[in-house]
């Protein structure tokens, strides 16, 4: 559905409880305006679905092709259960957009299938610094709550598959 036919801070069911949840979260620097509020979102949906804050942790990244190479240091480093990303990527005049919007959305979805986790991609592809602040916090909702939620039902999604799998060692990461 179309951002402008939906707000993105308002969920059809209420989220899973994220109590015993950890997540990394790594957030582009470049936009900072937009992307902080973007974490505003993510950090604000993640406490309202009972995380606590200390099951929070947040880096930064010079820019939203970074993202792909931050979240993994999550994965590989942390004992998160997902990954939040944030960023915000504005159309200019060349091809860089293309670039840098391909770049993250594969490398996103390699590392979700490698380490087995889930990375929530939030990751703004607008056409305009207005689009932006319209859907970081604006009349179209914040992507942070989104993003927040997607790792969240996705956490609770393993968590419900490996509980379904009793004769499977759980493992949260396929790095093999």
């Amino acid at each position: 559905m179309a951002t402008a036919h939906h707000n993105l801070s308002q969920f059809d069911a209420p989220l899973p409880s994220a109590a015993d949840m950890k997540f990394g979260i790594v957030v582009a620097e470049w936009n900072r305006e937009v992307t902080e509020a973007l974490l505003e979102g993510a950090v604000r949906t993640l406490r309202a679905a009972g995380c606590p804050d200390h099951n929070i942790q947040i880096k930064y990244v010079p820019g939203t092709f970074e993202l792909t190479l931050g979240a993994q240091f999550f994965a590989e480093y942390t004992e998160v259960d997902a990954v939040i990303a944030l960023g915000c990527v504005i159309q200019g005049e060349t091809r860089h957009f293309d670039f840098i919007c391909q770049g993250v959305t594969q490398g996103i979805t390699q590392l979700q299938m490698h380490w087995n986790m889930p990375i929530a991609f939030g990751v703004l592809t607008v056409e305009n610094q207005q689009q932006a602040l319209d859907r970081a916090g604006g009349k179209h909702g914040n992507k942070g709550d989104e993003a927040a939620a997607a790792a969240i039902q996705m956490v609770k999604l393993q968590i419900d598959m490996d509980a379904a799998s009793p004769d499977r060692e759980p493992d949260r990461r396929n790095v093999n």
